[in-house]
Formats: structure tokens, C-alpha cells, sequence
């Protein structure tokens, strides 16, 4: 069960963000399904049909990926919460963190350091912002090229561009363990890595996505 609770203004610099893309839209704090995070998300109901032309151009091109948790990250979140044992007392790098709901999640579970990556600043600072709303304290970093050696890596909803595809071969080399959690590429084959896992999970807000989209898979490195 999900629930929107009182917290206190949405951060002006994500609303700006936000308002660059979606004009009059605003950000809500929502406690996420099965889980005791709760994030700045898009409200859950969007009157869609009154936005432009110019709008809707802006969203495909400029999408503001912070503003939903997706399905493969509101999974792994899940996943971390009830098996805390994957990370407990390790450092954990999230790769791609969006909203940063992974490593919340990761945080809470035990984690002794937990790096949110991503390549998008404005991602950064919804991470940031989340972080403060759920007490966590996280770690930041822009190029994944200048992490450190780490004990497990994360990556949730990330292979959804074919050219991102190449970031697998690339996370065996700054960790030992590496989870992916993905519920777009159908057929994924990789020599390195294993399907172990798959679990039934919800864009939030929920988007009314396709049931294909919500049953996320989850590999790990041999």
C-alpha cells in the first residue's frame, strides 16, 4: 500500500528543472509501494491530455527520468529491503540512480557506503533531495570512469538504449558483484552474467505500462 504524506516543500531546484520540461507541474513526497522510502515524484494523477505539442517534444526529448521510480528500481529497492544481506556492511556503487531509489534502498539495508552515479546532474540532486527526506547519507559522483573499486555494483533500469549495452563489460571492472535489474530487453544474453531472480514490480506513479514491462529480471555476474 502507497500513501502521499506531509513533508515539506518540494526543493525549488528540482521543481525548476521540472518546469523547464512540464510547465504548472508539480513535484509530491510518496511513500513507495511495500517499501519505507518515500521520494519527490511526479503526482500520481497527471492530466496528460492538456499538454502540447511543444511539451510533449520537450518530455521525449528531455525526459526528467527523476520524476518516476521505475518498475526495475522500486523492484531492486524491494529486493535490498527483504535480502539485506547482498550489501550489508559493503560499499555499494548505484550505476544510473535517477531518483536514487537504489540507494536509499541500500542504505537502509546495511550498506557501509553507498555512490549514486549518474551522468545527469539535475538526477544528482533529486538523489540528494531524496536522501534528505529518507535520513540516509549517500555519496556522489558524475563519471563512473572515476569510481573507486567497490564491492557491489547496481544498476536498475539502465539497458533500456541499445547503446547502453555496453556498460556490462564495463561494470566487471570496478566490481566483483554486479546486479542488473531490468524489465525492457527481452532475449538478454551475456557469457558474464546469469538471471537469478524476477520479480513482479510498478513504474510509480504508475504509467499503465504494458504487463510485459512490469516483470523485472534480475542478472548477476558469474
Amino acid at each position: 500500500m502507497s500513501c502521499t504524506l506531509q513533508f515539506p516543500q518540494a526543493p525549488k531546484n528540482l521543481l525548476q528543472a521540472l518546469h523547464a520540461v512540464i510547465p504548472q507541474c508539480q513535484l509530491q513526497a510518496q511513500q513507495l509501494p511495500n517499501t519505507p522510502i518515500s521520494l519527490w515524484l511526479i503526482p500520481p494523477v497527471f492530466p496528460t491530455d492538456k499538454l502540447d505539442d511543444d511539451v510533449i517534444r520537450r518530455i521525449w526529448n528531455d525526459t526528467p527520468y527523476w520524476i518516476f521510480c521505475w518498475a526495475s528500481g522500486l523492484a531492486m529497492a524491494q529486493w535490498l529491503l527483504t535480502e539485506p544481506q547482498h550489501v550489508k556492511e559493503k560499499v555499494v556503487l548505484d550505476f544510473g540512480a535517477g531518483s536514487g531509489v537504489v540507494a536509499i534502498a541500500a542504505k537502509m539495508a546495511g550498506a557501509k557506503r553507498v555512490i549514486c552515479c549518474d551522468i545527469d546532474p539535475i538526477s544528482l540532486g533529486a538523489c540528494r533531495a531524496n536522501a534528505a527526506l529518507n535520513g540516509v547519507e549517500l555519496e556522489y559522483l558524475a563519471d563512473l570512469y572515476q569510481a573507486e573499486q567497490v564491492d557491489v555494483l547496481l544498476a536498475a533500469d539502465v539497458l533500456y538504449d541499445q547503446s547502453n549495452r555496453f556498460f556490462l563489460d564495463e561494470f566487471l571492472k570496478f566490481a566483483p558483484e554486479v546486479w542488473v535489474a531490468d524489465s525492457r530487453v527481452k532475449n538478454f544474453s551475456h557469457l558474464q552474467y546469469q538471471k537469478l531472480d524476477e520479480r513482479s514490480a510498478t513504474t510509480w506513479p504508475d504509467l499503465d505500462e504494458s504487463p510485459e514491462f512490469r516483470n523485472v529480471s534480475f542478472y548477476k555476474t558469474l
